[in-house]
């Protein structure tokens, strides 16, 4: 059993097409498949059913896959540990992130990370926090960026920053006319909110907890498709403190601070238990310094470096 043989394995599972797994694998398709097939005769297990179109992990094969992935995510810890040696920082890093932090981190992000590590191969995918945990768990994101805390207990969660919640409030409304807002203010049949699964959703009815919803008629996919619903129908809905600096000069009178209690979510760096490289979650934290104002970072992440 070989790292080629393994990395093979998880390119065709991610693939589900030989051929493309190969082109991948910057391999040809009888090598990939030849080298495939003297893996399950060692391991004297089929590892994807082939007569299924795409081709399919069979069910030890799953659980062979998901160990190699985790493998592999260990080896590339090793690299980045030879890496310190010679004092840079160089190889892949898959950084996935919900499409609430986004808009407001990903663009700066790219740009200064590329900036200062130019040997990264850098790659950013958005997702719900639902699908990021699960990859997490496999091994196929390398570290996250989520609102948290989470319901899962088996990560290691390290804290950014906190951001407030503002209502965005159209001036039909009769809240419109209040400086700020508390919970009671704030009527639920009014409210415009994200699709399930997106976490400020969840945020904001537990804001609400103590209220049922009556009326719901539409349920947006961005908080950017929220505010046009309210500029053109009326309501409220809660964005981000981040998102105001997007909003037009006219959009801003628009916004409330929500007072009474303060909403704010906390924003972390999360990571599995075995994941080793220190040096590339601190260059991933240091750039998220860069961008975030400074009274909104964590203050341990403002004075210490992250040690894992």
């Amino acid at each position: 059993m070989t790292l080629q043989q393994l990395e093979y394995i998880v390119a065709l599972a991610h693939q589900r097409h030989f051929v493309k797994a190969a082109e991948q694998c910057n391999v040809t398709q009888p090598t990939l498949s030849a080298m495939i097939l003297k893996l399950e005769e060692e391991l004297g297990v089929t590892l994807f059913d082939r007569s299924k179109h795409p081709v399919e992990p069979s069910p030890i094969g799953q659980a062979v896959i998901g160990q190699a992935q985790v493998i592999l995510n260990n080896i590339a810890g090793l690299h980045e540990i030879i890496s310190q040696e010679k004092e840079s920082l160089s190889g892949e890093l898959r950084l996935a992130i919900i499409p609430t932090i986004s808009p407001y981190l990903v663009p700066d992000f790219l740009h200064h990370f590329r900036t200062r590590y130019p040997a990264v191969q850098l790659h950013v995918h958005e997702m719900r926090t639902p699908v990021i945990i699960g990859q997490l768990r496999r091994a196929e994101t390398d570290l996250a960026i989520l609102a948290t805390p989470l319901p899962e207990t088996d990560f290691l969660t390290i804290p950014l920053y906190y951001e407030k919640f503002a209502a965005y409030v159209s001036p039909q409304e009769a809240i419109y006319k209040k400086e700020s807002l508390s919970a009671s203010d704030m009527p639920l049949e009014h409210l415009w909110v994200l699709q399930e699964g997106h976490c400020i959703r969840n945020q904001v009815f537990n804001f609400c907890h103590e209220k049922a919803l009556t009326q719901q008629a539409y349920e947006a996919g961005s908080i950017d498709t929220l505010v046009k619903i309210v500029d053109r129908n009326g309501g409220y809905t809660v964005i981000p403190e981040l998102h105001i600096g997007l909003l037009s000069e006219e959009q801003r009178r628009n916004v409330r601070p929500i007072t009474d209690p303060p909403a704010v979510r906390e924003i972390s760096i999360v990571i599995r238990h075995d994941f080793i490289r220190e040096r590339m979650l601190n260059a991933v934290a240091d750039t998220v310094k860069s961008i975030i104002p400074q009274e909104m970072l964590d203050e341990r992440l403002r004075k210490f470096t992250i040690k894992i």
